[in-house]
């Protein structure tokens, strides 16, 4: 199976093309009117293999937290080889249970869940009750996973964190130690004889400790299948190739191995979420081909940090996309300064098979020269395409779309090398480079949009305190430039910033912001008129950034953009307090569209053709799909609605092109031609916001070669969709009507499950049988707050009964608040005409709904041949 990327937007055209890539050379003045830093050199070799690429690096510990949550959307996208969690029936947390989210986790195509065993206690230090206490406990762990068919998939943290926890002093406690090591191990071996086990497991790398326990587990027979340590300090990325050179070395020294590594907790707050800190991680952990596991610093189910509510991704998930769509050999890259903590890292591969090379870097906010040599003239030869993708920190829990193409150009190949500059001016950002063959199509150009970046505290602040958020020990929480604007507690603070937009029309404000875990109000002035109230979801805490999009209308030249907490109605009052951390204004030409190339995709079978055959001519730089091949791609929503997806394919005889979303096989979304030719088809789907797996499938019995698959806003089909609020259904068994400042109308139903219902008619438009999409505007804040610093937030449930038909159940995930509510969007496949639908939930309580909406899957569907 190949593994290959998605990308791609709107064209801007050759002129707007050529004006980006003159802003982004490195000799252009900034909007300060200074030259921008030289170019920093970061240098692949593609002719020098350094292995297979192994893709282990973005792992995750609690990843995962309830079926559903995160969607397999996210979790396939990602592809994390290995998550830990806690084990059966733990106590640790409220959920994370390892044999609950395994089905979701290898339906996504994860490898490998470690259960930390020990997380079965509740107390964090674990209590110690004696190693007697903890076997009796480990027992029935072992035995649940013993039932499953699948349990040499599971690995055994029968420790965690020793040295500190239970054995910190090793001169003292070593001996007990060793001695619990070989009991534990001994009795997982008796339950599961082929049970992989992992350890030491320890805080930090310990190499007195390492080498007394391995000497002693190599004597003793006990040795670790998988040997894991943490490195959870912000030096690590200066001395963790060190520890692993030194490790290797302990290895030899002792006649063991080599043996596989997980480096079972790294990062820290200030690295998940952000692309620029995430790349120098990931880089290390590549390079000696060990898997590791990102720490869990907020929430369980969020991909640690990587995933905003249940489907949606924020900027760091696109890095650990393209991560995963790596395939080939990784290659040699020499960055400036090797094992340098915060700094321009990067690696590459090169898949011979694709005829792709692809960098991955970032780390710096200089521009970077990437000195690409050993291009193979037999794979790629006298001229490359090369297109540079962004992605940049949106915040934790703020969305991100489908990176954007800031830079392309189509070079001759010179002595098989190449010189592809990267834009800087962003140190949260990391950038993907493509390489390959040029074909017949016309050269790849950018489609990055105009957009601005302003930090709050850079403006004008009224009444209000700039907060220095900086933290060199990596326990706070990223901001954007290390200081936010806060304390805006009063009638007059405000912020306002300096803007100079290059036409008049439409853009979109995106601020980044956070909340004490409520629902925020600040009123938005341009030129100090006010165009609208911006209300702004409920963030976990100050520092935990989301951001907002709001539309706004500019003329041509300069503004000023003011956000207050006073609109002509008055002071907004408590609701206005929100933490600002930057402005951006990004321009909007037309409705959302973007386009992926499917020979960056993943394939089941099937092979890339770059055009470069004359058959192929008509749809060039394609797949090539054998009856059953399919082609796999992640197509990015920025809202619910109505999308078109559509692509060319030329078939050698009558062809059927299949279209599966999130797993989910779209009835009346083939796309089918009677014939030999050449054609374009479209089917418009419902689509939740966020990212969805799209996987388009030859369903016919000829070959056919498809081209990209292009994704266009249609919001004049969301008519199709019906909404009813909450309070308009027949509500039982205890559920009750509330009032609320942020519901539609002003109410909300609440008490649901537990025995509370609520049944909604299908109104018409939505009474035929057939594929829908649910969408419920929810609220829930349930949390378990004993844990010292994890956020033990509790994902509720609704069942979907419909009438004379089956139960449909969707998770709906802590959202920070009782009474802001989110739109959740999940599959609903109807059965009867016309049968209500009543929500409830029998093994618990549901969450707080504003209202319910039923959207018809498939809207339009259809084939016209090319001549």
């Amino acid at each position: 199976m190949r593994h290959r990327p998605a990308r791609s937007r709107i064209p801007i055209g050759a002129v707007a093309a050529a004006l980006l890539l003159a802003t982004l050379s490195p000799t252009a003045p900034t909007a300060s009117g200074q030259a921008e830093p030289a170019a920093e050199t970061l240098g692949v070799d593609l002719a020098t293999s350094t292995g297979a690429f192994r893709g282990g690096a973005t792992g995750i510990l609690y990843g995962l937290g309830d079926p559903g949550v995160p969607s397999r959307d996210l979790i396939a996208g990602m592809k994390p080889r290995t998550i830990a969690q806690k084990p059966p029936d733990g106590e640790q947390h409220p959920n994370g249970d390892a044999v609950v989210v395994a089905d979701d986790f290898f339906a996504s195509g994860g490898s490998d869940v470690y259960i930390n065993s020990q997380d079965i206690y509740s107390a964090w230090p674990y209590q110690d009750l004696g190693i007697d206490d903890y076997i009796a406990r480990l027992k029935p762990q072992l035995e649940k996973v013993a039932a499953r068919p699948d349990r040499d998939r599971f690995v055994w943290t029968i420790f965690n964190e020793p040295d500190w926890i239970w054995y910190g002093d090793w001169a003292t406690k070593k001996d007990r130690f060793l001695a619990d090591w070989t009991k534990v191990y001994r009795t997982v071996k008796s339950v599961l004889p082929n049970a992989r086990i992992d350890g030491p497991g320890e805080a930090s790398y310990n190499p007195g400790r390492l080498r007394d326990f391995l000497a002693y587990a190599k004597a003793n027979d006990v040795l670790p299948d998988i040997v894991t340590w943490h490195e959870l300090s912000p030096d690590s990325l200066n001395h963790y190739r060190a520890h692993y050179e030194d490790y290797r070395d302990i290895e030899k020294s002792l006649g063991i191995g080599p043996l596989p590594i997980n480096i079972t907790e790294y990062t820290n707050r200030r690295d998940t979420s952000v692309p620029g800190q995430l790349i120098q991680w990931i880089t290390m952990l590549e390079d000696t081909k060990v898997d590791g596991q990102m720490a869990y610093w907020s929430l369980a189910g969020n991909l640690s940090d990587q995933a905003v509510r249940t489907s949606r991704a924020n900027g760091g998930w696109w890095l650990t996309k393209w991560y995963a769509d790596l395939s080939g050999d990784t290659v040699r890259v020499t960055p400036p300064r090797p094992s340098a903590r915060d700094s321009l890292q990067g690696l590459a591969t090169l898949d011979r098979d694709d005829a792709e090379a692809t960098v991955l870097l970032g780390g710096t906010a200089n521009p970077v020269d990437v000195a690409v040599s050993g291009l193979d003239r037999r794979v790629f030869g006298d001229h490359v395409d090369v297109r540079v993708a962004k992605t940049t920190w949106s915040g934790y829990e703020g969305d991100a779309g489908q990176p954007p193409v800031v830079a392309a150009s189509r070079v001759r190949v010179s002595d098989g090398k190449i010189t592809v500059k990267v834009p800087g001016g962003d140190r949260l950002a990391a950038y993907q480079v493509i390489v390959t063959p040029a074909g017949l199509a016309p050269a790849p150009v950018a489609n990055a949009p105009w957009t601005s970046r302003h930090e709050a505290e850079s403006g004008l602040v009224e009444n209000a305190v700039v907060v220095d958020q900086a933290d060199p020990s990596g326990w706070r929480y990223t901001t954007s430039g290390g200081k936010d604007v806060g304390y805006m507690n009063n009638a007059g603070s405000r912020v306002t910033v300096e803007v100079d937009v290059p036409r008049t029309g439409a853009y979109r404000l995106g601020v980044l912001y956070g909340t004490g875990g409520f629902v925020g109000r600040q009123a938005l002035y341009v030129d100090d008129v006010h165009v609208s109230t911006l209300t702004f979801p409920a963030t976990l805490n100050w520092q935990y950034r989301g951001r907002l999009d709001a539309p706004v209308q500019l003329t041509a030249g300069r503004h000023r953009v003011s956000l207050r907490t006073s609109d002509p109605t008055g002071f907004l009052g408590r609701p206005s307090d929100i933490a600002l951390d930057r402005i951006d204004l990004t321009e909007v030409t037309g409705p959302e569209r973007a386009t992926y190339q499917l020979t960056d995709s993943r394939r089941s079978g099937g092979s890339v053709d770059r055009g470069v055959r004359a058959l192929r001519a008509l749809v060039p730089n394609a797949v090539v799909l054998r009856p059953g091949d399919a082609v796999t791609t992640y197509v990015s929503a920025a809202e619910d609605g109505y999308y078109s997806l559509s692509t060319t394919w030329f078939g050698a005889g009558r062809s059927t092109l299949g279209l599966a979303l999130s797993g989910r096989r779209v009835t009346g979304g083939d796309l089918t031609a009677d014939r030999a030719g050449a054609w374009t088809g479209s089917t418009t789907v419902h689509l939740k916001a966020g990212v969805t797996e799209a996987v388009l499938s030859n369903e016919g019995r000829t070959p056919m070669v498809v081209g990209t698959l292009t994704q266009v806003r249609d919001p004049g089909t969301d008519r199709r969709a019906v909404r009813v609020e909450a309070e308009a259904g027949q509500l039982d068994g205890g559920a009750m009507t509330a009032s609320g400042p942020w519901a539609s109308g002003g109410s909300y139903v609440g008490q649901l499950g537990n025995g509370g219902t609520m049944t909604v008619a299908r109104p018409d438009g939505v009474r035929a049988a057939g594929q829908y999409n649910l969408t419920v505007a929810y609220a829930q804040a349930e949390k378990n707050t004993g844990h010292p610093y994890n956020t033990d937030a509790v994902t509720r449930f609704l069942d979907a009964a419909e009438a004379g038909g089956g139960t449909t159940r969707a998770p709906y995930r802590h959202n920070y608040t009782w009474d802001g509510f989110w739109a959740e969007t999940s599959p609903l496949d109807l059965t009867t005409t016309g049968g209500a639908v009543t929500f409830g939930n029998a093994t618990g309580w549901g969450p707080n709904v504003d209202w319910v909406q039923l959207a018809p899957l498939v809207a339009a569907n259809s084939v016209t041949s090319r001549h």
